[in-house]
């Protein structure tokens, strides 16, 4: 009974660490619209969009069926792509990240034409570190109490590649500083060295003018 209020207190504060990125933009018919997410390894990655297009009759925002709304994801870093779908104008994707780095998230329509001139609102909502699918199903064979502890270590498993990303981070920082010194160091002894050979080229130079002289 006591061993449970830990997990009760912490877990209210960790359910903070998922991050969660809600807007809304408007796009044209043929627009692609991307963004940069930031997204450790192995991460689950939820999304939510809805997408309504301008009715002249109606004069305002509406739900087409015939909308269609295509993601793309790919990793920046290798150009894979980790996600390419096209769903209805209410629909959501979700994908694992495989690398460390920043992903490419695009949206754009279905609708090809040059001269259509379809004006599109778009909500999207970015989940990064949500918990694995099927909980709900679990929960009717397992007590209140263990899902709470599975959604605790999911929580602790997430802060755990979060702090890897980071020392990763650091670890490319440190080398990439280290290597930049190195070549400063080079390049600085190679001047002192062509300063020391010029120095000694002038002074045997005009030793011997002198000694010509005389």
């Amino acid at each position: 009974m006591f061993a449970s209020r830990p997990a009760a207190l912490f877990l209210p504060i960790l359910l903070l660490l998922t991050t969660v990125n809600a807007l809304h933009f408007y796009l044209d018919a043929n627009e692609k619209r991307c963004f940069i997410e930031e997204i450790p390894s192995d991460t689950m990655v939820e999304g939510h969009y809805r997408a309504l297009e301008w009715s002249e009759k109606t004069q305002e925002y509406v739900l087409e069926p015939d909308l269609g709304i295509i993601v793309d994801v790919e990793e920046m870093e290798t150009s894979h792509s980790v996600v390419k779908t096209r769903g209805p104008p209410d629909s959501r994707f979700t994908f694992t990240s495989h690398e460390s780095g920043d992903h490419l998230i695009c949206l754009s329509t279905n609708y090809t034409s040059w001269w259509s001139s379809t004006h599109i609102k778009l909500y999207l909502d970015i989940i990064v570190g949500s918990t694995k699918p099927d909980i709900e199903r679990d929960r009717s064979h397992v007590s209140e109490l263990a899902g709470k502890v599975r959604d605790l270590n999911q929580k602790l498993e997430d802060v755990r590649r979060e702090q890897q990303y980071q020392r990763e981070r650091e670890a490319d920082f440190r080398d990439l500083s280290e290597a930049t010194n190195s070549k400063a160091v080079w390049y600085s002894l190679m001047q002192i060295m062509v300063l020391v050979l010029t120095c000694t080229w002038q002074l045997k130079h005009l030793k011997r003018f002198f000694q010509e002289r005389t």
